[in-house]
Order: structure tokens, then C-alpha cells, then sequence
């Protein structure tokens, strides 16, 4: 090649700002890169299992013609292309698809995992069950504890009515002291004293409140002829046994 004339005008209009030949040289160097990829990616040899995935893809792709054996012997017994097997016609067009495993795992692996998401599944839903009922269990416990708290509550009202009758019955027999001191009320007005015996008192107490509650029903039946849950006194016992229906609550409802 000629050398060229470095006082011709090509040189003379040239921009030469200070740094314009370094980016020319990058970006010349950057298209340099970028063709030396493409040819290495044309050049590049494909791996085996690349080239059979795209003969594979390409058999799949293109139909069946008669070089085959099998789609020649189904043609001599009348089938046609693209129409359904079977003697009416009632089985598959499509030919069964392909199930292709590409991982490194062992047979059987994918129903393994499958079995493992399963079991996990029903561990997941056994817990939301067992915590439903553990739920449900303490809801009825609660209730449950509700209704003795109010049924005790009520036959606490039962006995304090029982033992003011009881004491108003006594005094209008003259009788001044109770047959047991817990027959009658307390004075609701007692010195601290009083108070702190009556706790001991209490506490040492073994009869329930439904025990007390029973006895002194049936002291003011056979005493008094009285029924706390009639609010009725009778004249004698006969008058009571055929007149009132029982001695109890669940009796009178």
C-alpha cells in the first residue's frame, strides 16, 4: 500500500481534539470484541446433548410417513392420518407425549418427592386439626367451668335465703340460738375479730355448700314445714307431702 501523505488535506481536516483518539480506540476495540464473540459462537462446536435435543425436537416435530414400519402396518388396516386408534374410533389422535429427564437424580426420585410433599402436606393439616380441637376442648372447658361458677353462685343465693327464713322461722318459736351456728345469717356488722373467726371457721368447714344448702332444706321441711322453693308454709307434714312437689329445685321446675 501507498504510504499516505501526512500534509494531504485527509490529515489536515481530522479533529484532533486532545482525547478523541483514545475513545476511537476504545470503541474500536469494543467492535473488535464483539465480532471476535459471534465468529468464536459461530465456530463453536454444540455439545451432544444440544445436538440431541435439536434431532429430537426435529422427529417430534414432522409426522410419521410410510418408511415407517409401524405407521405402514396401521395404514394397511385402514387408518388413516389424523385419525383417532381403535376399531369406532374411541381411542387416542395424539400420540402418547414424551416424559424427558433431563436431572441427575436416580428412578424414582420425582415419586419420592412427591410422597415426601404429600406426608407433609398431612402432617400440616393433622396439626390445624389437633390445634381446632385443643381449640374447641378449651371452649368447652371455659363453659363448662362458666356454668358451675354460675351454678354455684345461685346455690350460694339459695342458702343465704335459706338460713334468713330459717332464723326468722326459729325466733317465732323463741328459738334464740340455731341448731348449727351456719343455720342462721351473720350479723352483717361485726368487729374484725368476728370477721377472722368466721374465715377459720370456713375454712375448716368440710360441708359444701350444696351439703349445707340440703341439710337445711330438710330441717325447715320437718321443723317448720316449710318449703324454701315454694316460699310456702304449710300446716303440718301431711299438708306438705301432698301439697308440695319435693325438696329440691329440679323438683318444683
Amino acid at each position: 500500500d501507498e504510504e499516505e501523505d501526512y500534509m494531504s488535506d485527509l490529515f489536515v481536516k481530522q479533529d484532533v481534539r486532545p482525547g478523541l483518539p483514545m475513545v476511537r480506540r476504545m470503541k474500536e476495540a469494543i467492535q473488535k470484541e464483539g465480532k471476535q464473540k459471534e465468529a468464536n459462537e459461530r465456530n463453536r462446536q454444540k455439545s451432544i446433548k444440544e445436538e440431541e435435543k435439536e434431532r429430537r425436537d426435529l422427529v417430534l416435530k414432522s409426522a410419521l410417513g410410510n418408511e415407517n414400519k409401524g405407521f405402514a402396518l396401521l395404514q394397511k388396516m385402514g387408518y388413516k392420518s389424523g385419525q383417532a386408534l381403535g376399531k369406532s374410533g374411541e381411542g387416542i389422535v395424539e400420540p402418547i407425549p414424551l416424559n424427558i429427564k433431563t436431572g441427575l437424580s436416580g428412578l424414582g426420585h420425582e415419586e419420592l418427592k412427591k410422597r415426601k410433599a404429600e406426608e407433609k402436606l398431612e402432617n400440616y393439616r393433622k396439626k390445624l386439626h389437633m390445634r381446632k380441637q385443643a381449640n374447641e376442648q378449651a371452649t368447652d372447658q371455659f363453659r363448662l367451668r362458666f356454668k358451675t361458677k354460675q351454678e354455684e353462685r345461685k346455690m350460694e343465693g339459695d342458702l343465704r335465703k335459706s338460713q334468713r327464713a330459717c332464723q326468722q322461722l326459729d325466733m317465732q318459736k323463741d328459738i334464740d340460738v340455731p341448731k348449727e351456728t351456719w343455720y342462721w345469717l351473720e350479723p352483717e356488722e361485726e368487729d374484725q375479730n368476728n370477721e377472722n373467726d368466721k374465715e377459720d371457721e370456713c375454712t375448716s368447714s368440710d360441708i359444701s355448700v350444696s351439703e349445707k344448702l340440703h341439710i337445711l332444706t330438710a330441717y325447715l321441711r320437718e321443723h317448720h314445714f316449710y318449703c324454701i322453693w315454694c316460699g310456702t308454709t304449710y300446716e303440718d307434714a301431711e299438708d306438705l307431702s301432698s301439697n308440695c312437689p319435693g325438696d329440691s329445685a329440679a323438683d318444683h321446675d
